[in-house]
């Protein structure tokens, strides 16, 4: 999938949740709060959400310290419950966009959830790249979301 000019993050986890619990906590940027990696890396991190409250359309903004930085998301395409695709916008400590997608697979009772990244390579993350990769650099957050997502979707009552 990647190429000379794209970077591919992405990290899989089983979750003991049916995939409709584990999408709802996907398709609606509210519940990111309790799995998202990102949400505490600022205790004053201001959020705005837009446009449908859950699904296509739903649009999440974000400014925070240096650390959470400063972007914006809208789900372009969501297929209850196997997918969520999102495009991701970030405007601080630097700018770049990537496309994000999460797929959601029936396992057994559970799910098999996938999260992918892909971006295009800018002369930050080209100049990046000589010291450290992408998946380097971001794969350990999808593991500790997708953990997080783990916790959260098994915790959840049904939808």
């Amino acid at each position: 999938m990647a190429d000379d000019d794209t970077w591919t993050v992405e990290r899989s986890t089983t979750v003991d949740a049916p995939p409709e619990r584990v999408y709802a906590q996907l398709a609606d940027f509210h519940n990111w709060r309790h799995w998202s990696p990102w949400e505490h890396l600022d205790p004053d991190l201001q959020r705005t959400y837009s446009g449908a409250p859950s699904g296509t359309g739903a649009g999440y903004a974000w400014s925070g310290n240096r650390k959470a930085g400063q972007g914006r998301m809208e789900i372009v395409d969501a297929t209850q419950p196997s997918r969520v695709a999102i495009d991701l916008v970030f405007e601080k400590p630097w700018k770049a966009r990537s496309d994000t997608v999460f797929t959601v697979r029936p396992q057994g009772t559970g799910s098999h959830v996938t999260w992918t990244m892909v971006g295009q390579k800018t002369f930050m993350t080209k100049v990046m790249g000589v010291f450290t990769s992408m998946d380097r650099l971001v794969g350990g957050d999808f593991e500790k979301g997708l953990a997080r997502l783990k916790a959260a979707a098994e915790q959840a009552t049904a939808p």
